[in-house]
């Protein structure tokens, strides 16, 4: 373990922090995306719930359409710099997509991979 230093500004010790948000990215104390991730899915699961309750027409066009322009932005946003590499966090990205895939009218009963090739959200 090593010793915190302390810093002082006009005679006020600063606090210590274990993660910052910087224009919109959350980048914590040992740079691990964990945090950035789990925020991500947040915002983009809460805007999958909104499509699934203020939206009747659950077709391939409508729902493709609203996951591009409204869900994806959030887990996309400066991937560059905090892009997933931990196996939990890839897959916690990709329950949203999955659940995306699930409330397209006619999709539920396919395997995931298969709902991937039809709604062309192939990797």
């Amino acid at each position: 373990m090593y010793k915190l230093s302390e810093y002082v500004t006009n005679d006020v010790k600063l606090e210590c922090v274990s993660d910052e948000k910087d224009l919109g990215v959350i980048v914590s104390d040992d740079l691990k995306s964990g945090k950035q991730c789990s925020e991500a899915v947040k915002k983009a699961n809460a805007i999958l719930g909104m499509i699934k309750r203020n939206f009747t027409d659950k077709f391939r066009e409508t729902i493709t359409s609203l996951y591009k322009a409204l869900v994806r932005p959030h887990l996309e946003y400066c991937s560059a710099i905090w892009s997933p590499h931990y196996d939990k966090d890839i897959k916690l990205i990709k329950s949203v997509q999955q659940r995306a895939t699930k409330l397209v009218t006619g999709m539920q009963g396919l395997e995931y991979n298969e709902r991937l090739k039809q709604l062309g959200f192939c990797d």
